[in-house]
Formats: structure tokens, sequence, C-alpha cells
């Protein structure tokens, strides 16, 4: 069974923050597994979890344990264990890109502001978390969720920044990447002014002053 929030955009999503800034962790499906021991079977329980800041941040984790909530919790540390960062543009991905484990394969491709996060199933769950609004994706393949997720997974992992695709086409940011997806990226990652105006300090009162 699959768990998750049905809001559309991930916009509204008031679920509380840890001081890391991290939101809750969200579980994309928990499935029985047995193992066949002497005497019987083994029941235990797995749990696919992803969590992020929705501000470009992800992580995807894989937890089993006799008991739900222990083989949730697993999978949320190991979730934070594998946190990174999606290079974005604006609201929405750098280029299009396919990520690809075992049979799934996911499609994602870069989409204007207020197109929604066009996708089903985990990749939608990845992406919202990830705090991505605006995309356009497809699960191609094997609709496995574990297989689903990480090749989404996968997928946001091989997006690279315009500099990066730059050096490697021998040319600069502006040939090679549109102007509007470059200046989204831009205004996304720059960096705060820092005030330069000297300091005004009180002047020294002298020992002995009188008023």
């Amino acid at each position: 069974m699959a768990f998750g929030n049905n809001n559309r955009d991930g916009r509204g999503d008031s679920r509380r923050e840890d001081p890391d800034g991290l939101r809750e962790s969200r579980v994309i499906t928990i499935n029985r597994v047995a193992k066949v021991v002497k005497g019987g079977r083994r029941f235990s329980f797995t749990a696919l979890v992803v969590i992020g800041d929705g501000n470009g941040k992800v992580g995807l984790g894989y937890g089993k344990a006799k008991e739900v909530p222990l083989a949730i919790q697993k999978g949320t540390e190991e979730a934070r264990r594998n946190l990174f960062e999606v290079p974005m543009a604006g609201s929405t991905i750098i280029h299009p890109v396919l990520g690809q484990t075992g049979g799934a394969r996911v499609m994602m491709k870069p989409a204007a502001t207020g197109t929604g996060v066009i996708a089903g199933g985990a990749a939608r769950v990845i992406l919202e978390e990830a705090g991505v609004h605006d995309v356009l994706s497809k699960s191609l393949g094997s609709a496995n969720h574990i297989n689903v997720a990480r090749a989404t997974i996968q997928g946001l992992k091989s997006l690279q920044r315009p500099d990066e695709i730059a050096a490697r086409r021998g040319l600069t940011p502006e040939e090679c990447i549109p102007k509007g997806l470059l200046n989204a990226y831009n205004e996304r990652n720059k960096k705060p002014a820092v005030d330069s105006s000297p300091e005004t300090t009180a002047a020294p009162v002298e020992a002995g002053a009188t008023s």
C-alpha cells in the first residue's frame, strides 16, 4: 500500500519541519515479506521512505523490520543519510533527463511555471519532496514502486548544473542553456548581497570629560 500527500503541487504542505529544515518523511510503499525458516515462515515488513526539505534537497531510504513503525524509522534514517542536492531552475529542473533502474525508466522534462507536477506514484512523491513544483514526467517499463522510485532518484542525481554542461560541450552557459532556464537557475542560486557600507561607530568619550 502506498501513502503520501494528495496535494496536487505540494505547495500547501503544512507538515511540520525538523531542526535541519527537513519536512516529515513520506512513505511511498510498505510490503510484507516472508522468509522460510525451519518450522515455518517468518514475516517482516519493508518500507520505502522519502524525505526532503521542499527546496532542492531529497533522499530515499529502504527499511526492513518485524514491525511497520520500526521499518519506517529505519527507512527514514537511511533517507537522511542519502540526501543530495537537486540542481533546479526556479521551480523546475535544469534539463530533460532519463533515470533508469532495473526495468523501470522515468523521463523528466522542465516545465513552465504553473504547470504543476505531472507525474504519478513514487515519482510524484519524490519530486514534491525535492521541491520541484513544475515538471513533466512519464514512467516507462516496470511499474514496481521500488524500481520507479530509484529510477527517479537516479535521474535527479544525473542532473548537471549549467556550468558543467557548458564545460562538457566547450561552450558558454548562454550558448547551450535556454535563456529562461538559465535566468531562473541564476536567480535561484544568487548569493545575498553583502552590505559593504562603513559601519558608524560612536565617538569614544575621553576620560574625565564633563557634560
